[in-house]
């Protein structure tokens, strides 16, 4: 990197939110109730139906067989077989649960579905299609529906594979991490080129149409040679989509992570020149930058929908479609009806016991108001399209007037382009998209008494 690149990668390390929803979930402070969330989701549907398009469905799975000292996942370390029937019965006890409550004649129309965890596959194949098949009865399928789950290549067999894709699903994600034996070893995620690409050729082989890989930057020990070899055997797999996030070390919330130290971490400079180095590999391989931390060939729908304008980011990340409202089902799921948020209870047994005394799960949740409606879809805008417009007055709220004053150190360096009322990301500032996002995050300047900081010198 040039002294130019090194001198703003080091200006702007400071911590932000991914911006998977604004607000973000530490200033949400209005829960709904369980009437408001489900008026919500009616809305919601209703507005899908006009419009022709349909919802999409978040089922968290939250078993492991083991602790993978990174993650910052909601998770359930377990090695017995006789959970998953339970769990798998409670969540479709939930669908079941909204169906009735919404009360609609028609069945719901959907568009997107997606297994996350924890480790989908933990569940056997029999389990899988019980609650696929269960959660599809009484749905629309819209004809471009694209079903997706996350796996763990060390416990997802053929079977497994096979009947996914007999369910419909075509997207395949797997969490590889790093191939250095030594990081995977730190955070006990020990995984072989071989395992992988046994579980990728097979499921291209079945009918999956896009693999992607997770990879992580910032792991301990981690080096410019391991990430560089992780990134040649991506390289020789190609899965049609990569996820390069950084890890974040947050050992007061995962205490997993005490497993090793901050001294064991790349930091600051190190850290980013291992994204510079990924994501320079991976573009020259022909994989596009699709917004924070994504990557795909130009042959997938991410990479097309983002020219076309349609692409989508919410609680899964990059979507190629505006799937609303999103239902999310199992332990910790947070839907999602635009105008409301609303998470699940985190513990698995108090989701089961509330659910099987047919009440919705609810935890928390927040109920936008008319400001963070507005600013949702401006940060939306910036995180998809790289730009966004308030010369309209149903996109304006007096909160924007601070924005070019807030923006003014990125202008100067660069890294985006801001008038009275826009605001366009130049292709130098895309690697800085959630600070000038936080420019536009009333919630967090609210929060801190406007003296946040989205770079060392703002």
């Amino acid at each position: 990197m040039s002294a130019t690149a090194t001198e703003l990668l080091k200006k702007y390390d400071v911590p932000g939110p991914r911006y998977t929803s604004y607000p973000t979930v530490l200033y949400w402070d209005r829960d709904p109730t369980a009437a408001e969330w489900v008026e919500s989701l009616g809305s919601a549907l209703d507005e899908a139906e006009a419009e022709g398009s349909g919802a999409a469905v978040y089922v968290h799975v939250p078993f492991c067989r083991s602790l993978c000292t990174y993650c910052g996942c909601n998770s359930r370390i377990t090695q017995s077989a006789s959970v998953g029937l339970p769990y798998v019965r409670a969540v479709l006890r939930e669908w079941e649960l909204y169906r009735r409550l919404l009360g609609r004649e028609r069945p719901v129309r959907l568009s997107e579905m997606h297994f996350g965890g924890g480790t989908p596959t933990y569940l056997s194949p029999a389990e899988l299609d019980e609650l696929v098949s269960g959660l599809l009865r009484g749905v629309e399928r819209t004809p471009d529906a694209e079903f997706s789950i996350e796996s763990d290549p060390r416990v997802t067999s053929p079977e497994h594979l096979s009947t996914l894709a007999g369910l419909g699903f075509r997207r395949l994600s797997l969490g590889i991490q790093d191939f250095d034996p030594r990081v995977q070893r730190a955070v006990n995620r020990v995984q072989s080129e071989e395992q992988v690409r046994a579980v990728t050729e097979e499921a291209r082989r079945v009918g999956f149409t896009s693999v992607n890989y997770d990879l992580i930057y910032g792991l301990p020990f981690q080096t410019r040679v391991s990430v560089e070899q992780t990134v040649e055997v991506v390289r020789r797999h190609r899965p049609d989509r990569i996820a390069f996030y950084a890890y974040a070390h947050v050992p007061w919330f995962k205490p997993g992570q005490r497993h090793f130290t901050e001294d064991d971490l790349p930091r600051g400079d190190e850290k980013r020149a291992l994204y510079e180095l990924g994501r320079a590999m991976l573009e020259e391989a022909g994989y596009e930058e699709i917004g924070m931390d994504h990557f795909a060939l130009k042959t997938d729908s991410l990479c097309e929908a983002a020219r076309a304008g349609r692409l989508h980011r919410n609680f899964m990340g990059y979507t190629s479609r505006h799937a609303f409202p999103l239902f999310g089902l199992g332990v910790s799921s947070i839907g999602d009806s635009w105008t409301a948020f609303a998470q699940n209870e985190k513990a698995v047994e108090k989701y089961t016991q509330r659910v099987e005394a047919g009440e919705l799960p609810l935890l928390r949740g927040h109920l936008l108001d008319d400001e963070d409606l507005v600013l949702r879809r401006h940060i939306l805008n910036l995180m998809t399209r790289f730009e966004t417009d308030w010369s309209d007055p149903s996109a304006y709220v007096p909160y924007l007037d601070t924005v070019p004053r807030k923006l003014v150190e990125p202008v100067l360096d660069g890294l985006a382009s801001v008038s009275k009322n826009r605001c366009r990301i130049r292709p130098d500032g895309r690697a800085f998209l959630r600070n000038i996002c936080m420019a536009f995050d009333a919630r967090l300047a609210r929060k801190t008494d406007g003296s946040h900081q989205f770079s060392r010198t703002v």
